[in-house]
């Protein structure tokens, strides 16, 4: 889908820090092959209802608030998650075994549901417009851009609030730990790319975007994005070339943002994509920064916003090409679990002044 939808301003709590000062170029350490947000405080959280909040709202939530300060403009929050408050459920569900089905403890249980984030940053601004969450594992948050562009088609001026948010809770890393998803020895995202074994490291996060379909004053605009499921790399590879004839407009790509995340199963991918661009082609990596997720793609974009303002590529993301800043354009290649597949297209808007809506 190529409807143009045009970004005005980002924010973003990950491992790293991206949160209010971003510095990518300093790349924290995972510990015990977990990549763990860095929180802020939450100061525009009130006291009373942060100490409630699980950690993947906290997370959406404080990443989504500071784009809200001119909130009454805001005509829709659209967020894509792939567990929600999953760790909430397992404590409501532990509840009712403890206190066998007798009086339960409210809070977990309104936390538990994967569109608490949407709703809670919706009562914390008063907001009653078009509110909707999207769960599609790998896809999630894809799907939460879709469903943006085509409320943009219809109505351009609008702007809405749209962004993604996952954790590491017990109950996802241990469900897919025992499938083989994490690594078994013990590896440092710094060296991520160096093993050649199977799975990665846990990751979470959340990025949050403030868009619209008007061009005055936007940061990045996204001209194209497309997802499909499949396990032939040579699909996925005739895919990109595809994606890139239809939507580079015959500039060329400037940078590609690969998801690889040192699975060696999955590398076949990302080889058979990167073999589809011109050499000269830089590429460089997100997920030791980020570690792996079904929504890390939502932090991949924020990353890519942040390059396309004329930030440096850090030496640490780089696996061929010149380190350098300036890119026209970034295409961004991710894959989960090696079936669900995305692309994404973001160029720089021609210029733009950096006045906030």
């Amino acid at each position: 889908m190529n409807h143009l939808l045009y970004i005005h301003n980002t924010s973003c709590i990950s491992p790293q820090h991206t949160f209010l000062n971003a510095d990518i170029a300093r790349l924290e350490e995972s510990a015990n092959n977990k990549l763990k947000a860095l929180e802020p405080p939450y100061p525009e959280i009130p006291a009373g209802i942060l100490r409630r909040m699980g950690r993947a709202v906290r997370m959406g939530v404080g990443a989504a608030l500071p784009l809200l300060q001119n909130n009454h403009l805001l005509s829709g929050i659209i967020i894509g998650t792939g567990n929600g408050g999953m760790e909430d459920c397992i404590k409501f569900l532990n509840q009712i075994i403890e206190y066998d089905e007798g009086l339960l403890a409210p809070g977990n249980f309104v936390q538990s549901t994967p569109n608490a984030i949407a709703s809670q940053v919706s009562m914390l601004k008063g907001n009653k417009g078009y509110n909707i969450t999207h769960v599609h594992s790998g896809l999630s948050f894809e799907n939460a851009i879709l469903d943006a562009m085509m409320q943009i088609e219809e109505f351009p001026s609008n702007n809405y609030l749209l962004g993604a948010v996952d954790d590491i809770s017990s109950y996802n890393f241990n469900i897919d730990n025992l499938a083989g998803w994490y690594k078994k020895e013990l590896v440092s995202n710094k060296k991520l790319y160096e093993t050649n074994s199977p799975s990665s490291l846990a990751g979470e996060g959340s990025a949050m975007f403030l868009v619209n379909g008007v061009k005055t004053s936007a940061l990045v605009q996204l001209e194209a994005i497309s997802m499909l499921h499949s396990k032939d790399p040579d699909v996925i590879a005739k895919h990109l070339r595809d994606f890139i004839d239809n939507n580079s407009k015959g500039k060329g790509i400037a940078l590609f943002l690969s998801g690889e995340n040192g699975d060696n199963r999955l590398l076949k991918f990302y080889t058979g994509c990167e073999g589809m661009l011109s050499r000269d082609v830089p590429i460089a990596r997100f997920k030791h920064m980020t570690g792996e997720y079904q929504t890390a793609s939502a932090v991949a974009l924020w990353i890519a916003c942040y390059l396309l303002q004329n930030h440096d590529l850090p030496i640490h993301m780089v696996k061929r090409g010149p380190v350098h800043r300036g890119f026209r354009n970034i295409l961004i290649y991710n894959n989960y679990k090696g079936v669900q597949h995305s692309f994404m297209l973001l160029s720089k808007v021609e210029s733009y002044n950096n006045e906030k809506i």
